[in-house]
């Protein structure tokens, strides 16, 4: 009986991610970091229209990069890339207008270059990047598809030329050009309604293929496993702070090892 109700529930659980799976579409970003997972064809063509540029090649392609900051606030990128010429490329998918704030394309930007550099070499070596964020609706609200950031000096209008580029793309942009066609195949959940061949057919892959769906139910999967860890851990930050339970009673009741408590333990101070 209780393996019948094990095996109930997990036939729901995929039931459920398979529903899910079907309303996904490229604006939402755990499908569009899976989808495009090491794929520098996608890529490239995303960003040659975006960036309007037919001559760039991206030899790269990297999702979910995490970078850190030791003393401070670390960032987790949804895609980092690198083109032919060395230059850096961050694509974030912002479905919540706060979430593409200004403040964090510039926290993101400054994070970008951290490594680029190594000991002894002239900052003149530094690459340019690009920080891209997708967003869902018009964020600028002035009707524009793309909206290109760039420091420039203020008494002379010209640009400041430092390397670093920020990009907001307008998700709800629609029209005949190549940037409004590639926002409405953003907004698809039917690859057979999207213009582009090359991103339907990854969105197919991902969608109506056996293996493609196997991916996608195994990678909620562990998306889901991840929430609930960062909830205990949660949880167990806050029983640290109350003081009332010992190390070892607070891992037990949250499920994490004792290893783990101790580390956040000393990650606060207490």
């Amino acid at each position: 009986m209780v393996c019948l109700k094990v095996s109930v529930h997990i036939d729901q659980k995929r039931q459920e991610d398979l529903r899910r799976l079907k309303d996904f579409r490229l604006l939402d970003d755990d499908f569009f970091t899976k989808c495009f997972e090491g794929d520098t064809a996608c890529i490239q063509f995303i960003l040659q229209i975006i960036l309007g540029r037919s001559d760039l090649e991206i030899v790269e392609v990297h999702t979910q990069v995490f970078v850190e900051n030791l003393l401070d606030r670390s960032v987790r990128l949804d895609i980092l890339a690198e083109d032919s010429t060395g230059r850096r490329i961050n694509i974030e998918i912002q479905r919540s207008d706060k979430g593409a704030g200004k403040k964090r394309s510039r926290y993101n930007s400054s994070m970008m270059d951290v490594g680029l550099l190594r000991k002894g070499e002239y900052f003149d070596a530094l690459p340019e990047t690009y920080v891209i964020f997708i967003a869902e609706h018009d964020v600028m609200a002035k009707g524009l598809p793309v909206y290109s950031i760039e420091r420039c000096v203020l008494e002379t209008g010209e640009k400041f030329g430092d390397g670093s580029h920020i990009l907001y793309v307008n998700g709800s942009y629609r029209d005949e050009t190549p940037i409004g066609k590639l926002m409405h195949d953003f907004s698809c959940t039917d690859p057979a309604e999207m213009f582009y061949p090359i991103l339907a057919d990854r969105v197919r892959f991902f969608k109506e293929s056996k293996e493609g769906v196997a991916i996608m139910c195994k990678a909620m999967e562990e998306m889901r496993d991840q929430t609930l860890r960062e909830g205990m851990t949660e949880v167990a930050r806050k029983l640290l702070l109350d003081g009332t339970l010992t190390l070892e009673k607070i891992a037990e009741c949250v499920g994490l090892s004792l290893d783990d408590i101790k580390r956040l333990k000393g990650e606060q101070g207490i």
